[in-house]
């Protein structure tokens, strides 16, 4: 849920000496101009951001904002990798421990379907990002946070046969499906009915999994290349 607009005071530090003070100040001023901008650019979205309703929310002043950032689209970049690390350790968690490799996977997929539907990563992530940061620097922060997830999920399922599997096929099977993911994350965001999208998502990917599963149970082999 979008949060309302708030000032951000930024928050008090330690009474530390000399350097420590000034690095504690100048980590609590960056952070309250990301949540402020996350807040702003869910919102209004990027080009109707203001950095100046941006300053005045964290109640800094723009100098400081230019102290950490170069201008808007690096503000916007910070805010934008915040979120996808936080969607990347979202889903690590839900695929955490479990052992059955198609649980795993479907772990990890209701997890993204849930991120999806949120507004700042709908908005920031899936509608804005690849404008605002072009398409290679979008894909590369994208790889950058949740590519690891992906990887996870795809050597549990294919080490679930008895084929030997070699790492560049690996590596293909993982992009497929990155990208494939990435694909129904933004049919999702951009869907009238989010939820019922993300239910459609999970029903096709649970039934291509099924078709692997089935392989793997019959003895099927991979491709060789």
């Amino acid at each position: 849920m979008v949060k309302s607009t708030v000032h951000k005071l930024v928050p008090k530090v330690p009474s530390v000496p000399g350097a420590s003070r000034r690095a504690a100040y100048s980590a609590s001023t960056k952070r309250a101009l990301v949540d402020v901008a996350e807040e702003v650019f869910t919102t209004h979205g990027y080009a109707s951001a203001s950095l100046d309703t941006i300053v005045a929310g964290a109640r800094v002043t723009k100098g400081a904002l230019y102290h950490h950032f170069s201008g808007k689209q690096a503000l916007f970049e910070a805010v934008f990798e915040r979120i996808e690390a936080d969607a990347a350790q979202t889903i690590q968690k839900a695929i955490k421990g479990v052992a059955d490799p198609w649980e795993k996977a479907m772990a990890g997929v209701e997890a993204f379907m849930s991120i999806v539907q949120q507004p700042n990563y709908r908005r920031i992530v899936i509608q804005e990002g690849p404008s605002v940061l072009g398409y290679e620097r979008f894909r590369e922060q994208e790889e950058r946070t949740t590519y690891a997830n992906v990887v996870e999920i795809v050597r549990a399922v294919l080490s679930a046969g008895t084929w030997e599997l070699e790492e560049p096929m690996l590596q293909t099977f993982a992009r497929i499906f990155f990208g494939t993911m990435s694909a129904a994350g933004e049919v999702v965001a951009t869907a009238t009915d989010s939820e019922l999208a993300a239910q459609r998502v999970e029903a096709a990917v649970g039934f291509l999994l099924n078709g692997i599963k089935s392989l793997v149970e019959g003895g099927g082999e991979l491709p060789k290349v």
